[in-house]
């Protein structure tokens, strides 16, 4: 059976700034057929929305773990509905 496509919002805590993660996080949500967004915020965390199937949200997930000088000490995650008509997965902001 396959699964349903889900969209959440993502909070990263820990040394997630400055180390490209954004980067990463555009190219590999890319590649995997994600969509969504990701941006810095000023109190050094990083917010994503993504959507996509779960098992490839997890990915991204796991991959970002594995990069060099990212170190995610917490994620605040919740489920939002599916955002229609959006066909990428971008950088926002600085």
């Amino acid at each position: 059976m396959e699964t349903e496509k889900i969209r959440k919002h993502i909070i990263f805590y820990g040394r997630v700034q400055g180390v490209g993660f954004r980067w990463h996080s555009s190219n590999f949500a890319n590649a995997s057929g994600l969509t969504g967004w990701v941006r810095n915020l000023e109190d050094g965390t990083v917010e994503m929305e993504v959507q996509g199937k779960e098992e490839k949200i997890d990915r991204l997930i796991e991959y970002l773990e594995g990069r060099n000088y990212v170190l995610i000490e917490k994620m605040d995650c919740r489920t939002l509905p599916l955002e229609e008509n959006e066909w990428e997965f971008r950088e926002r902001g600085w």
